[in-house]
């Protein structure tokens, strides 16, 4: 049984999550919380911990990045899971780095969401269409690293990936032009076959050339 705590400040959407996941047949909601905050002083004074957190991003008082950090830091064995209606790269990677566990849109299917569920209950992560080919293996190979040859710039470039700068204003960092900037980008996207800033994020998190907060 995989039990489950909710925070989304939404109660009618919270209540209809944990609805929804209580019909699975391995699933139990045991915790809700209208923020981030709320969660935390309910793990707290709780002796069964969820094996995984659903967090929703926007939430007051405490956010969904802040609320994922807090939980990594006081309880790194808790899975984390992000159900938001952003999907933008830049929203899913501060999120990776605060330590979630798996990132999964408000408006995708029952089924993907009890999928994601499963994944970072039994792999520690799951991955959609942000992560292809080879990021597969460096998500669930977690005793490995794969070394992939790159320059010093190429290197740069990725701890910056996983910053909240555009690639213009990573190029004006980096005091080389956009042009320049996307042959890092397109190079990096050949050798590790993938093609998303988000994989480049999380590889770069992987291989330690970056570490999550």
């Amino acid at each position: 049984m995989i039990t489950i705590a909710l925070a989304d400040d939404h109660a009618i959407l919270r209540k209809g999550l944990a609805e929804m996941l209580s019909k699975f047949d391995n699933m139990s909601v045991i915790m809700e919380a209208g923020n981030g905050s709320e969660l935390i002083t309910k793990m707290l004074s709780t002796k069964a911990l969820p094996d995984v957190c659903i967090l929703d991003i926007n939430m007051p008082i405490m956010n969904g990045y802040d609320t994922a950090a807090e939980i990594k830091k006081k309880w790194p064995e808790v899975k984390i899971l992000a159900l938001s209606m952003y999907d933008t790269e830049l929203n899913v990677i501060k999120m990776i780095r605060n330590g979630a566990n798996g990132y999964v849109l408000k408006d995708s299917d029952p089924e993907e969401l009890r999928f994601a569920i499963s994944e970072v209950c039994r792999h520690g992560f799951y991955h959609s269409e942000l992560v292809t080919g080879r990021m597969l293996h460096i998500l669930h190979d977690t005793d490995s690293k794969i070394n992939v040859e790159m320059n010093d710039r190429e290197s740069q470039f990725l701890v910056y990936c996983c910053t909240e700068l555009t690639y213009k204003e990573i190029a004006d960092q980096m005091f080389l032009s956009p042009r320049t900037i996307d042959g890092y980008r397109e190079s990096l996207f050949k050798k590790l076959n993938i093609t998303t800033r988000t994989g480049l994020a999380m590889y770069a998190m992987k291989a330690g050339i970056v570490s999550a907060k």
